[in-house]
Parts: C-alpha cells; structure tokens; sequence
C-alpha cells in the first residue's frame, strides 16, 4: 500500500485526468447503457422456461407473459366481453383471445361479470405490451360499456409508473450529505459525494462495455447507483476519517497521508475485495438473470476501491486541509460514548453475548416460514381501477388462476384428452382449449382455483406437472416457471454459500492474522442476515408493517430471486465494518497486547465511523425502496434491515463482547495457516 501510495502522490496530475477522462465519459454513456440493459429472466434448461419459448416462439407470446383480461360488468357482460375481446384481434393484428364461448372456458361468465383473457403480441422490452396496451385501452374506454383492461403486470408495477434511478441517487446523496456534514463539520462532506460520483460513473461505463458481451439486468443500474453510493463514501469516511486523526495527532500532512493508506487504505482494500467475492457468488448461480446481477455488482466494489486508493489520497495531499474549513477545534478522533459502550460490554459480556444472540435468532425465527414466488392477488391489493376490476371477477366466481394462467403444449391429436384429464386433477377450476395451433401442436390454458402463489396452487401446480407428464403435454406459465427457478437457484446454493465462506476465510485470516476472528466474523454474518430476512418475511411474506411502511398490502411471498441477490450483497457489505472494526482492535493489539483493551480501543475509534456508514447506506436502500416496483422493495427492504441490524446488535454489541470473551484466542494463527497465506 505503501508503494502505490507514493507512486499515486507522485503522478497525481495523471490520476486526476484519469478518472476525470472516466467519470465525463460514465456521465456521457450512462443513457446509452440503461437502455442495453435486458428485462429477460432466462433459465436455459428448465423445463417450464423451455415450453415458454417453445409457446412464445409459436404463438407470438404467452408462456413468461401474463395475459391481459378485459373485465366486463352488467346484465350483459358476457356478450360484452366477447364484442371486445373480437375487436381487439380486429384491432391489434396477432391478437389471440379466450372467452367464455371457447371450449372449457365457461367459468370466465359469472354472470353480472366476464373475463376475456387477451394475448397480444409481445414487445421486446421492459414492457411486453407497450405496442398493443394503449390501442386495447381506448378500445375498452371508448366502448361506453362498463368494462376495464387489466392484468397481473398492471397489479404488480401499475401504481408507480417509470421514472429514472436518478431520482433514488438524489434521495440517497441528500441523506448522505446530512450525514457526512454532520460527521465532518466542514467541507470534507463533499469529498466522498465526490469520490462516489465518480466510483459510479465509472461503474456505468464498465456496465456499458459488459453489456456487449452478455445480457445485464435492469435491476443492475439500481444497484450500481445505491450500493455504490453507500460504498465509495464509506470507503472514503475511512480513509478521510483516519487522515483527520493523523493530522489532528500533529503529523504533517504528507504523512497523514500516508498513514491512513498505510492503515485505512488496507482495510479499504481487503474490505472491497471481501464485497466483490460475495457477489462472485452470484456469478456461480445458473441464471443468467442473477449472473448479470452478480458481475454488475462486483464492479462495484472494484470501482469504489481503485478510486479510494488512488484519488482520495491525491486529494488530500493537495486540498484536503483547504477543505476543513470552517471547522476550527480538532475533532475528537475517540468516541466517548462508544468507549463507555465498549466499557459496559466488556464488564457484562456474556450477558451481552446471550441476549444479543437471542435477540436475533427471534428476529431470525420467521425465516423458517419462508414461502417464495411472486405475489399474491392478496398482496397486490390497491383502490386503482385495474385491482378492482380483478377483485370483482374473483368474487364473483372466476377462477383466480385466470390472472396467471399455467399452460400446456401438446400434440394437437391429444388435446382433448389431456384437457379432460386435467380438468379432473384436484384444484383445477378450468382447462380452456381454444383453437390455437401451431407446428401440429395445440396450447391449453389451465386455471387453478386457489391463487398459484400460494400452497395451495403450487400443489395444483405439481398435480397438473404430473398428470401433464403422463398426458405427452410440456406445461409452461410463470407458476410453472417460478418453480423452476427456486429449483435452479437453491438447488445447489449450499456449495456457492461455502465457496463464498471459504475464500472470505482466508482472505479475512490473511488480513487479521488470526484463525478465530474470521470465525467469529462469518458466524455473526449469518446471524444479521439470518434476522434480516427474518423481519423481511414478516413485512412482506406476513404483513406485519407492510402497509404502514409501504403503504402496500403483504404480498404472501417473497421473490425468488430476493434471498439470494439479498445474501450476496449483504455479505459482504456487513463484512466491510467487520474488517474496519477488527483491523482497528488488532492495530491496537499489536502496540499493547490487551485484548479487552484492543477491543475497547477498537470500537472506540470506529464505532461512530461504522454507524455513519451504516447510516449512509442505510438511507441509500431506504431510496431504493420508494421504486415502483413491488420486487425492488424488498429486496430493498432485506438490505436496509441487514445493515441496520449488522451495525447496531451485532458490530456494536456481539462482536466486541465475543472479542473480549475470546481473549487471547483471537490472536492465534496456527502455523499451517499462516504458511498457506504466506505470512
């Protein structure tokens, strides 16, 4: 660290124009970049996924989209219904119908209310039917009858409409700036918004260069924008926040400089590293969906990394003690309230140690009831007229499997017959078989009676699997779809967790010099993202707050790819303080060979420096939660929890308290280790 640092304060003319080069050029692609970036959610192999293309290929769509339903009210709604439903095909060229006057359909007719389950062609996109959408809508609105168009997507993300992930950015770097004028007192709280810029921009156009070479999610661009605004300035606070200290302890400022890369810095890199090795897990998953997420994320922490090892310190080897003004009075480098917090934790330590961990396995029990897929109708609910429209046609007797229908592709000559079969399977309400063929293949549509989100309908799902099985029929939709993916993701997702495990051990023994405080660091990062996920189940999976918070019902499940990207991202990042509070106690160890007062120390210096940081990216997430989408929200949610979780019982309390129990154990590094990290 020594050497780059010198070698960065030497050239930093050229540091400077180089990343200035970076960000004016993230800056200037970074629309070019969101929009190359992909809404597929491909699971190559899987059966259900397989049959959707195979439908989607055939048909002209279906299969992962949703259909839209035309919802008709009155004396005459059936007849109402399938005017609309033949003018949409008249309409929107491809369009493909069901009504209730189809074979097996006749549960769409309720009687004072219909259904028309509509198709339309699919536009590649974030939205399937933005072509065809706007037409149906003025058909149905210019109809003069009492009807509406809605669907599954209009219930999921139809309240919040689009708007750019500039907007979370501004309402992260405000909470920011508040933060940081408070820690700082004077225009250093510029300094990280500053360096973070740039760590983002960065990220852009690395994202755009990878865009170019395989497919990168949409949800990515969040990503980049939160977490790396939550990570450059904690990174930077470290770093500035030491050199503060040196210069305040009366070293020159070069030196200052060198000192906090000496001390900081190494844990910024070891930090960063640590992050971008839980998101590397992502990258062993067989989705490309979550492996886009996986190395858009990893850029992460890489970017914010090089920018604080190289650009921080030029800055502040040129301006930074321009930039302390006004503040007059020295800060005061050791926290007395966190210093007399340490004190209270080593005088009670196991009692802290036994109420904190009981604490959180009760935040943590409600994991155990974790049910995923997509959202229930119930957790969907709104005053909008597309939710009403639904809600009438359920209670009225139209089967709920309607909004998200499972379908069947089979040969045309045994078509029939598997449509009578599974309408005989238990919890199946209907079986439609409209005349749609293709390649000598018929599409069934299959509703279940009991919402395909919740136990009941996955059971259904499974029986219809099975009788499909038999029948010749390949069963597609998105219930089906769903299943494959808890399937694919979790299926192996013990050996990724251990690889992850495995190298954050070494790296973390490399970087304390110790067996037993990467132990102790692992342990307690599945405890914080144990109660993580624990509260995030009951927020949204039992809707315990939900709408408090939100002002959204629970939606019944959580989203099958939330725990995972939600485990990558918080692995590492809770990982980031563990290493600035360890890195601390064992600096000070080394100099006085005290455990309870290395720990004491430790929490002492960094205590108000990881709250801050956990602070900042605490309202980064809480940001990212005010997004459109219901997905997005908690995932949002399970982060900000997680960090809020990690910094106060868990880095404030557990950790210092399990130090001082530990003792001198904290400190042994086996020889056989030691030669495997060549210390």
């Amino acid at each position: 660290m020594e050497r780059l640092t010198d070698w960065v304060l030497r050239h930093r003319l050229l540091v400077v124009l180089v990343w200035l080069a970076v960000g004016v050029a993230g800056g200037a692609t970074t629309t070019t970049t969101v929009d190359r970036l992909s809404y597929e959610f491909a699971l190559p192999g899987q059966p259900a996924y397989e049959t959707n293309e195979a439908i989607a290929q055939q048909f002209g769509g279906g299969g992962l989209d949703e259909p839209l339903l035309i919802v008709a009210r009155g004396d005459d709604a059936a007849a109402t219904a399938q005017q609309l439903a033949e003018q949409a095909t008249q309409q929107v060229r491809g369009t493909r119908v069901v009504t209730a006057a189809d074979p097996g359909a006749e549960a769409l007719d309720a009687g004072d209310v219909a259904v028309a389950v509509v198709y339309p062609p699919v536009t590649p996109g974030p939205e399937p039917y933005a072509a065809s959408q706007p037409v149906l809508e003025r058909l149905v609105a210019d109809s003069g009858a009492d009807a509406e168009l809605t669907g599954f997507v209009q219930l999921t993300e139809g309240s919040g409409g689009d708007r750019s992930v500039l907007v979370e950015v501004l309402l992260g770097a405000l909470g920011a700036l508040v933060v940081l004028a408070l820690v700082f007192g004077s225009l250093l709280a510029v300094l990280p918004l500053a360096v973070a810029a740039v760590s983002i921009l960065g990220t852009y156009l690395a994202l755009l260069a990878l865009t170019g070479v395989t497919d990168v999610s949409f949800v990515v661009q969040y990503l980049v924008a939160l977490i790396g605004l939550g990570v450059a300035i904690d990174y930077t606070l470290l770093v500035v926040t030491r050199w503060r200290e040196e210069r305040d302890g009366g070293a020159e400022n070069q030196e200052a400089v060198r000192t906090a890369m000496r001390t900081a810095g190494r844990s910024v890199l070891f930090s960063g590293v640590t992050v971008a090795v839980s998101l590397a897990a992502l990258v062993l998953v067989p989705v490309p969906f979550l492996r886009s997420i996986g190395l858009g994320g990893l850029l992460i922490p890489l970017f914010s990394v090089a920018v604080a090892v190289t650009l921080v310190p030029v800055l502040l080897s040129t301006v930074g003690p321009r930039l302390l003004w006004p503040r007059r009075r020295p800060a005061r480098a050791r926290s007395r309230f966190w210093d007399r917090l340490a004190v209270g934790v080593l005088a009670h330590r196991w009692l802290t140690i036994v109420g904190t961990v009981v604490v959180l396995l009760a935040l943590a029990a409600p994991v155990l009831s974790l049910t995923l897929g997509s959202p229930r109708l119930s957790g969907l609910t709104s005053s909008s007229p597309a939710y009403r429209a639904v809600s009438d046609a359920v209670h009225a007797g139209v089967p709920v499997g309607v909004l998200r229908p499972t379908e069947v592709l089979v040969d045309d000559g045994d078509a029939d017959a598997l449509a009578e079969e599974l309408r005989a399977v238990d919890g199946v309400a209907a079986v439609a078989a409209p005349s749609w063929s293709a390649d000598g293949q018929r599409l069934l549509q299959v509703w279940s009676a009991d919402d395909p989100a919740s136990a009941a309908g996955r059971a259904t799902l499974d029986r219809v699997r099975d009788a499909a099985g038999t029948g010749g029929g390949d069963v597609g939709g998105t219930p089906a779809e769903d299943a494959d993916f808890v399937s694919a993701v979790y299926g192996d997702a013990v050996w990724v967790v251990l690889a992850v495990v495995v190298v954050t051990f070494l790296l973390l023994a490399r970087a304390l010099r110790s067996l037993w405080l990467p132990v102790k660091a692992l342990v307690l990062n599945v405890l914080s993202i144990s109660a993580a996920y624990g509260v995030t189940v009951l927020i949204w999976q039992e809707g315990h707050g939900s709408e408090l918070l939100f002002d959204q019902s629970a939606t019944g499940v959580i989203t099958t790819w939330v725990p995972i990207a939600a485990f990558s991202f918080l692995f590492g990042l809770s990982m980031d303080y563990e290493v600035f509070i360890l890195s601390r106690m064992r600096e000070a160890y080394d100099e006085h060979g005290d455990t309870d007062r290395a720990a004491r120390d430790g929490i002492a210096y960094t205590g108000r420096l990881v709250t801050s940081a956990a602070l900042i990216l605490f309202l980064a997430f809480i940001a990212l939660s005010t997004t459109p989408s219901v997905e997005v929200k908690i995932l949002a949610t399970a982060l900000a929890l997680g960090i809020a979780i990690d910094a106060v019982i868990v880095r404030g309390l557990l950790a210092p308290a399990l130090v001082g129990a530990l003792g001198h154990l904290n400190w042994v590094l086996p020889r056989a280790l030691a030669r495997l990290l060549r210390l």
